[in-house]
């Protein structure tokens, strides 16, 4: 464990291995901003627990993408009239963390949101949290930029770019009216 406990690296033992983890504030990431590309995503369900900030519900997303389809699976689900999206729910961290990755926020504010909501249910938090961005990352629904201006869409909730086709119908509980600050661009915001 940590020698002095001010100890700027989070030292774990496992297995009789001890490992360096790097804090926040040493992370690589810690300066940048997670930003949501522009995908369809609403809220619903009840109020989780969630800081006060903006842009923030604490409900449940869920997020819709049009499926890839080769052209084998395109001529079945034609056949079959099976579904052309893909409807993708986030658990409680991941759903707050989708909602604070508006790209005005750095990874390490994120962090600090994420710690004081979640506790030891999130720790190690900068470890964690740069898995659950990678992954989102890998699917095609998030990036990280160096700047907050180096965004130049809107990311809000039910704003889905033209070339998405998704189905027209979707459940009355999804929530895609925006909170404040979420329908505008960052040079709106100036």
């Amino acid at each position: 464990m940590c020698d002095d406990g001010n100890s700027s690296l989070l030292d774990l033992a496992v297995g009789g291995v001890r490992l360096e983890l790097p804090s926040v504030t040493e992370d690589k990431l810690a300066q940048q901003f997670p930003t949501r590309l522009p995908v369809w995503w609403a809220r619903g369900g009840e109020v989780q627990a969630h800081p006060v900030s903006e842009g923030v519900s604490g409900r449940l997303i869920v997020i819709r993408f049009p499926k890839k389809f080769t052209r084998l699976e395109k001529f079945v689900q034609r056949i079959f009239r099976g579904p052309i999206e893909i409807r993708r729910p986030l658990d409680r961290m991941n759903s707050l963390l989708w909602e604070l990755s508006n790209g005005r926020r750095t990874f390490k504010k994120i962090c600090e949101l994420l710690d004081s909501t979640f506790h030891e249910d999130i720790a190690p938090v900068a470890q964690r949290t740069a898995t659950a961005l990678a992954q989102l990352r890998h699917l095609g629904l998030l990036i990280i930029l160096e700047k907050p201006g180096d965004r130049r869409w809107k990311n809000g909730p039910g704003v889905s770019p033209p070339e998405h086709e998704l189905e027209d119908d979707y459940p009355d509980e999804f929530d895609t009216t925006p909170l404040d600050g979420e329908e505008l661009l960052p040079l709106d915001e100036e």
